[in-house]
């Protein structure tokens, strides 16, 4: 685990889901936005908070995507992806994600 105490990720809306989401890891991922300093490979703890639930839902991951603090039209923050103990949260955001498709424009923080 990194040096950093775990950070708290509360996502309030599906729009909001959708765009932190990162289907394209093998095991899920979300983009949280932080101006914390972190770097490749570095394992994290993340406490997320999903749209309409009360509970956070803890995973450990390793940052997979840097956006520095100060990049043009960014949002400031790590791509995680989640670690062997992420099976159900990937599967209850994917789930939620099916019964709440996205708008087709949708901005993302990552790719």
């Amino acid at each position: 685990m990194s040096s950093h105490k775990a950070l708290s990720l509360t996502i309030r809306d599906d729009d909001t889901l959708h765009s932190a989401y990162l289907a394209w890891l093998a095991r899920g991922g979300l983009f949280v936005p932080t101006e914390r300093h972190y770097s490749l490979g570095q394992r994290v703890y993340l406490l997320i908070t999903l749209p309409d639930a009360h509970d956070r839902l803890p995973v450990e991951g390793e940052v997979v995507w840097l956006t520095p603090p100060g990049t043009a039209d960014r949002v400031a923050g790590i791509g995680v992806h989640f670690g062997a103990d992420g099976q159900a949260l990937r599967e209850r955001i994917e789930a939620r994600l099916e019964a709440h498709p996205s708008p087709s424009v949708l901005t993302r923080h990552t790719l």
